[in-house]
């Protein structure tokens, strides 16, 4: 019997089966064979939230949530963030390595060539509500793309999936900062190629009248270390949804914007905005301990703390700290960073948050940054949008390339009535009403 397999007995029969185990895992359908009789469906797995099923094998993104370790393509997070930019980190993701001088700068060259919407985007733009929210604009406007490219349902071929990822990479910063001007009521702003991508994006957000509005160069650089940060984040909800589109060959404009509806619900990229809530209700420093004991009862949460994966301090925290420093050297320093700053040196002193491994998450810092920035809270999920939609690229690149990839079909475990046989209206009793 081989040492790298799982011996099962089945106590209904006392048969005993062997798995193989591969890269840690079983496959679920290996467990099909495991029956009472001929007519048995078999074993299936009950897994609700996916807590502990892995849909696909990845060669993009590693995470060892309990020793804080986020690697792209192999690379630490922090070794990235140092030393590369935003579209340097976007071709590691897509392609698999970092470029080379004439690789990064054919690349930069084409997403930078690409940015300028069709007018007829920016018509249907100023089809919504004055007050919409910008990531409900955000999600129909990806989405719409899809008519403007009908090209992109050609998933299957290379080329065409390749412009298509070019095309989203770079009009997804246009489209948040028409949402963004939309809210405001300003006029849209072009994009402008003599600037680098995070730059571009600032001026299309902020740009009145001036000739043109150049960003601060730390205030660029530190948007650009969010957006690589938020690039990509193995399996999460977004990128599961972004697969199981894909997995239909739907285009990579409409994929794009399912998994932007994923990202758009508080429990996932709204989770910086709690932050701010947070720190708002608490209002002073002298305010936290009474706080912190409304955590311990159970009355609140503490946002911003805490992981499904990590275990341990996300790396992407630290990372954000350090940025958050230097964005608030130019900014100057608010009342939310020193509440943060203790919550944080509380919650890594205090043995309640240790036993319980709530650690600072990426969330935690990068609210106050954007809002330091400039921007306002509504704008944050769009914000985590524009890198992320990076991450669902590659993610879905891989997927339309992985041979034993099909469409996505759960099963589910039956749990309502068996065949019940009709009944005439004037013959029936009640209305049963079941979840």
């Amino acid at each position: 019997m081989s040492t790298d397999a799982l011996s099962i007995t089945d106590k209904r029969n006392d048969r005993t089966y062997e798995v193989p185990i591969q890269k840690g895992a079983i496959r679920a359908m290996d467990l099909r064979k495991i029956k009472t009789g001929a007519d048995d469906f078999g074993l299936m797995t009950y897994d609700p939230a996916f807590l502990n099923t892995a849909s696909c094998q990845s060669s993009i993104t590693f995470i060892d949530g309990d020793k804080g370790i986020l690697r792209y393509r192999g690379y630490p997070i922090e070794q990235l963030a140092e030393n590369c930019s935003f579209l340097e980190v976007a071709y590691l993701l897509l392609n698999g390595d970092l470029p080379t001088t004439s690789q990064l700068d054919e690349w930069v060259d084409s997403v930078t060539h690409h940015t300028m919407l069709h007018e007829t985007t920016k018509t249907f733009l100023e089809g919504f509500r004055y007050d919409a929210h910008p990531m409900g604009m955000f999600i129909s406007t990806v989405a719409a793309l899809s008519t403007v490219y009908p090209e992109a349902r050609n998933v299957l071929d290379p080329e065409i999936r390749a412009k298509q990822i070019v095309r989203l990479v770079s009009k997804v910063p246009t489209i948040a900062a028409y949402t963004y001007r939309h809210s405001r009521g300003l006029p849209y702003i072009y994009p402008d190629n003599s600037l680098t991508y995070t730059e571009n994006f600032m001026n299309m957000l902020w740009r009145m009248m001036e000739h043109q509005y150049r960003s601060h160069p730390m205030l660029a650089r530190a948007l650009d270390i969010l957006f690589i940060l938020h690039a990509d984040h193995e399996q999460n909800c977004s990128t599961n949804v972004m697969r199981a589109i894909g997995s239909a060959q739907a285009d990579p404009f409409v994929s794009v914007a399912g998994a932007a509806a994923a990202l758009s619900g508080p429990l996932h990229g709204g989770a910086n905005e709690e932050v701010l809530r947070m720190l708002d209700e608490i209002g002073t420093q002298a305010n936290i301990p009474a706080y912190i004991e409304k955590v311990k009862a159970g009355h609140c949460k503490l946002m911003g703390f805490g992981h499904r994966v990590y275990k341990n301090y996300d790396p992407r925290a630290r990372i954000i700290k350090w940025t958050a420093d230097r964005v608030f050297e130019v900014t100057g320093r608010n009342s939310k960073l020193e509440i943060a700053l203790e919550l944080e040196r509380i919650a890594l002193e205090d043995e309640y948050f240790i036993k319980r491994r709530l650690y600072p998450n990426v969330d935690f810092y990068s609210g106050i940054i954007y809002q330091a920035l400039g921007f306002r809270p509504e704008m944050f999920t769009v914000l985590f949008a524009i890198p992320r939609t990076v991450g669902w690229l590659a993610q879905w690149q891989e997927m339309i390339t992985d041979p034993e990839q099909k469409i996505a079909r759960p099963r589910q475990i039956y749990t309502g009535h068996m065949q019940r046989d009709f009944v005439p209206i004037e013959q029936r009793t009640g209305v049963s009403v079941s979840a």
